[in-house]
């Protein structure tokens, strides 16, 4: 049902997805992935702070060391499009918005 309600939307092009997982999202609806990563010590006290305890934690440090998300979108799609940025400080928050506005502005210069 998801992919239903969006697919109109995906096919105009444009459109960021934000999600936590891609396994279900067709490979033709993107360009490039971005994959955030974190380190355990900076996520363990994130997670700490929202709140999160007990399972609920410890299953978000799992897939963190494990790289859960970054294999599935390696799978999911095309690996030269898959790219991994970093978020463990406001920082990278900014250097990871420039980067993705560069690829946007360049990807456009390319196809447009």
């Amino acid at each position: 049902q998801v992919i239903d309600e969006l697919e109109e939307r995906m096919s105009e092009g444009g459109v960021i997805v934000d999600y936590h997982g891609c396994d279900f999202f067709p490979e033709r609806w993107f360009h490039i992935v971005f994959v955030l990563r974190t380190e355990n010590s900076c996520l363990y006290d994130r997670l700490e702070s929202r709140g999160y305890t007990g399972k609920k934690l410890q299953d978000n440090i799992q897939c963190e060391i494990f790289q859960t998300l970054y294999e599935e979108a390696v799978l999911s799609y095309k690996k030269e499009i898959v790219h991994q940025l970093p978020s463990n400080t406001p920082e990278d928050l900014e250097r990871n918005l420039e980067q993705i506005m560069q690829w946007i502005e360049q990807w456009m210069k390319d196809n447009n």
